[in-house]
């Protein structure tokens, strides 16, 4: 349940002003198909999180304990110095000649390749062995944060303050990572 629950919060927090959030943004404006974005988002986020999954539940078998606690570390580390990075636009798929849907949940799929959020549930599934509630944590997490983009366009990310949020959460994950690495060192 620790992974269900981890996943869920840490997913959540690190998609608050991502490139993931730009990218529906844009996509929702320029197509004004919610449930087509909305699907898109869905069917990205559940095979990136899947992927990250299978194989972190692959790669924790072959670790041990103190190597998986240091695989989860430095996935917290990273999506922590993640959340400092000031996030450039992403391409809106401008010239791409596919649909709302296909377009959504490719440019999705593809820009959730060495993400913060999908690279916590690989270490989530790594570290604790229940990979598929590291997935489904994930996906409602980033799902949470990322329906409200959709449907609010860009009055959502004017409501909050983003750049506070994403710096209260680097520290979050800065300080649980160091932390979670210093004990899986045994220095902690």
């Amino acid at each position: 349940m620790d992974a269900l629950l981890i996943a869920l919060l840490s997913c959540l927090l690190g998609e608050i002003g991502g490139q993931g959030q730009l990218l529906l943004l844009a996509l929702a404006a320029r197509y004004d198909r919610n449930a087509a974005v909305i699907a898109g988002l869905i069917a990205a986020t559940v095979a990136n999180a899947a992927l990250s999954a299978t194989a972190g539940a692959l790669l924790g078998p072959m670790l041990s304990g103190d190597a998986r606690l240091l695989f989860l570390a430095l996935a917290l580390l990273f999506l922590g110095a993640g959340l400092v990075w000031r996030v450039k636009a992403p391409d809106p798929l401008d010239g791409w000649p596919l649909g709302a849907f296909l377009t959504t949940t490719l440019g999705l799929f593809i820009l959730g390749f060495g993400d913060g959020p999908q690279f916590l549930i690989l270490g989530l599934a790594t570290r604790t062995g229940e990979p598929v509630l590291a997935a489904v944590g994930g996906v409602a997490g980033i799902i949470a944060a990322s329906i409200p983009v959709v449907l609010l366009r860009g009055r959502f990310l004017a409501l909050l303050p983003v750049r506070a949020i994403r710096l209260v959460g680097a520290v979050i994950f800065l300080l649980s990572g160091g932390v979670t690495a210093l004990s899986a060192l045994g220095l902690f």
